[in-house]
């Protein structure tokens, strides 16, 4: 779903479906008889509190979807779930099972009606919902059409998921949180984020077998998902070179005490590392990493004020 505004403050309130409280979003009379009958069907450009309605375009939509990789094991959940395109999509199309969040119950409705319409109501559910007061941690797969300010306002909920998740935002981006990938369609811009595992601090290595040459620690330091660090072997300390984290993989280059060179891919779970290191002969030793005390909070989540202040002038 896309609002359009002639006034941003009543737009982002009603855009992400968020009121001062969370008490049911108040339908029209006509609007909910239509519902209950069955005849509702929103018009393109109809008038809101200071608002119009236009749906998602279905290009934008498949685009979304196959940005995100969705797979038929992945749960959806579209946040502003308008007239339910998204998640009747995912499950048709993909086979996912999905989830859509929305305030106004009329298009609660007519989604609902609209799932039925399609052969996937067991597939997909609607919930007439306030986007930050309820749980949508155990998604996959996270897709939304909403405003730079209520992105920003969304973004410590979204780095609070798993480590994996996709996220998908269609035309409005995350504030200067640079995306992983950029797509741009005939009517959109669309954008993707992973959530990064946390990765900072100290690891410690086990002895690596059949390379002797390995470093005894990492030491990392994150960004969101931009992440410098430098490896230690004894009094030697050299840097990982153009590291790479997507979602809880990991790697990044290295020069060994000798000055040869190794690749590091590995995985973190926790506060455990596992992966191998590759010499240049194509050689792949496993090895696994401890670290060695709390991680610190990944930086830069929480959004700045200069960033508050780009989101408000957005539309304007």
């Amino acid at each position: 779903m896309n609002l359009l505004t002639r006034g941003t403050s009543a737009f982002c309130l009603l855009l992400a479906g968020v009121a001062a409280t969370a008490q049911p979003a108040p339908a029209t009379t006509a609007g909910t008889a239509a519902a209950a009958t069955g005849t509702y069907e929103p018009r393109r450009g109809q008038a809101g509190k200071d608002v119009i309605w236009i749906a998602t375009p279905d290009a934008a939509v498949d685009r979304m979807l196959q940005m995100a990789e969705l797979r038929a094991t992945d749960r959806l959940v579209d946040l502003g779930s308008g007239d339910g395109k998204i998640p009747i999509t995912a499950a048709r199309n993909f086979g996912a099972r999905a989830r859509g969040l929305e305030y106004n119950p009329d298009l609660v409705q007519l989604s609902r009606r609209r799932a039925q319409q399609a052969g996937v109501a067991d597939q997909v559910e609607f919930q007439q919902a306030d986007i930050f007061v309820t749980d949508f941690s155990q998604a996959d797969v996270v897709t939304m059409y909403l405003l730079p300010e209520l992105n920003l306002r969304l973004r410590p909920i979204l780095f609070g998921m798993a480590p994996g998740t996709r996220v998908v935002s269609h035309s409005f981006t995350m504030g200067d949180w640079q995306p992983d990938e950029t797509s741009r369609t005939d009517t959109a811009t669309l954008y993707l984020w992973r959530i990064p595992a946390n990765v900072s601090g100290s690891w410690q290595l086990g002895a690596v077998p059949g390379l002797a040459k390995a470093p005894q620690r990492l030491q990392l330091r994150q960004h969101r998902q931009m992440v410098e660090g430098e490896a230690q072997y004894g009094a030697l300390a050299t840097s990982a070179q153009r590291p790479v984290l997507s979602g809880d993989r990991l790697s990044f280059g290295l020069r060994d005490a000798d000055g040869a060179p190794l690749a590091v891919q590995a995985r973190v779970q926790g506060d455990t590392m596992r992966g191998t290191l590759t010499t240049a002969a194509g050689q792949a030793h496993a090895f696994e990493a401890r670290r060695s005390e709390a991680p610190a909070p990944i930086a830069g989540v929480v959004a700045s004020q200069p960033e508050l202040d780009a989101a408000a002038r957005a539309l304007n």
